[in-house]
């Protein structure tokens, strides 16, 4: 078995759950206090003035929702809302709207949701982030499954409130966000636009809805950003973010306490630990690593100071579409209606992960077995971008409340998702079945 070097060495080594990873202490007492009084001041500063600057933001213009309106219609045809009352059609009584529909986690919810016989309708805006091609071949899968997904943006509140006066949603399952850590750095507005002010949007739509829907969001284990404790728990400070994409996740959180608080929503976060498989995410790390060795290009393997390593708790997407199914299911109705709270609402944050976390430097050694390339490999010290050295779950609290328990290992989801890598670019076979 690898043997992991961990990168710090002030890491507590008290692991709620059985784990890799047990450092030992060495900052005092004291110390640590003032240092998180200090990092809790900032923080709460930092949330604030994020919260402050969503709430002085301009709304859409109403020509902005008009044209989105059309842009609606024009790619559903002529009977836009009819097509989206068609896909909500439920056996099961719960009817879903999922963001994010045609990104990589919201095409599978989608259709394990649609699957077992929920009403479904997805939104997505399709933006440019990486390539548009895959998203639509995924929004292909959802179309042939029965489902409807509107282009739209999350920011449209006048295409949101149209969608919600056409179908009486009992559920949101909210996974459109700007995603990367990396690309926060390029384009630090687009993260405040889609993470924290696209988001309130949506919450205000479904605060003034009555019924209210229960509404489940995608958070994420950046959140956890320079935690020294391992494994991460829900339980753990969350105030030291080490990206301004953890910092937009760490503010939506907090936004959607706010909404349970005054509105009575009902809210569950979603963590997700470094999620992949067929249908991934280009500018993961396995996808192009997986990319690049068949082109015999160099990939480029990161290590931490003095050759430490670096770890990931990957988990594989059908335990994560598990788990947020779990979610759905054990998410209480919301209290309020209309805009008006009646009484408390459930609020809750749970961790999906693997448990597990393995070496990068493994998975490109899974990688180059399954694909039968030996990978050229540069490995450089991680540069100080917003990446942490490693993640690593405690998923107590989705065991006990979700009965959430992952399945798949790193050896057999990358094989999955190989075969699916070959089948789909290759040029004979553009169209992939599941």
């Amino acid at each position: 078995m690898t043997q992991l070097k961990p990168i710090l060495s002030h890491l507590d080594s008290i692991p709620s759950t059985p784990g890799k990873f047990k450092p030992e202490k060495s900052f005092s007492y004291f110390y640590r206090v003032r240092l998180q009084s200090k990092l809790t001041l900032w923080s709460f500063i930092f949330i604030v003035a994020i919260v402050f600057f969503v709430l002085i933001s301009p709304a859409p213009a109403p020509e902005t929702t008009r044209r989105s309106l059309q842009t609606a219609g024009k790619n559903a045809g002529s009977g836009w809302e009819n097509q989206v009352r068609v896909s909500a059609r439920s056996k099961t009584g719960r009817v879903v709207l999922v963001t994010g529909a045609a990104g990589f986690v919201g095409t599978h919810v989608s259709a394990a949701l649609k699957r077992r016989g929920d009403g479904v309708v997805g939104l997505d805006n399709f933006n440019k982030y990486y390539e548009i091609a895959l998203k639509e071949s995924r929004k292909l899968l959802l179309e042939k499954a029965g489902i409807f997904v509107v282009k739209g943006d999350i920011n449209d509140g006048g295409l949101l409130r149209k969608l919600f006066e056409t179908v009486s949603f009992t559920h949101v399952m909210h996974l459109a966000a700007q995603a990367g850590v990396r690309y926060a750095m390029k384009n630090p507005s687009s993260y405040i636009q889609s993470n924290i002010a696209g988001f309130v949007n949506l919450l205000e739509v479904c605060k003034s809805s009555n019924p209210q829907p229960a509404v489940i969001w995608a958070s994420s284990s950046s959140v956890y950003g320079l935690n020294s404790k391992v494994p991460f728990s829900e339980k753990d400070r969350t105030d030291q973010p080490a990206s301004l994409y953890a910092a937009t996740k760490k503010a939506g959180e907090e936004i959607a306490h706010s909404y349970n608080h005054i509105y009575g929503l009902s809210l569950t976060g979603l963590r997700f630990f470094t999620v992949y498989g067929p249908w991934g995410r280009p500018d993961m790390a396995y996808f192009f690593f997986t990319k690049n060795i068949l082109k015999g290009k160099s990939i480029t393997i990161f290590e931490g100071v003095d050759h430490g390593t670096v770890a990931r708790d990957f988990t594989y997407i059908d335990d994560v579409v598990k788990g947020c199914v779990a979610a759905l299911d054990t998410a209480k109705k919301s209290t309020g209606s209309g805009g008006k709270k009646n009484g408390a609402a459930q609020f809750r944050i749970f961790n999906l992960g693997n448990t597990s976390p393995v070496p990068v430097s493994k998975l490109v050694s899974i990688l180059e077995k399954h694909l039968k390339v030996k990978a050229k490999k540069k490995v450089v010290t991680m540069p100080r971008n917003g990446d942490v050295p490693f993640t690593h779950a405690n998923i107590s609290l989705a065991s006990k409340e979700l009965g959430y328990k992952p399945t798949t290992d790193l050896e057999a989801g990358l094989k999955k998702f190989v075969k699916w890598y070959l089948n789909y670019y290759d040029s004979k076979k553009k169209h992939a079945s599941w």
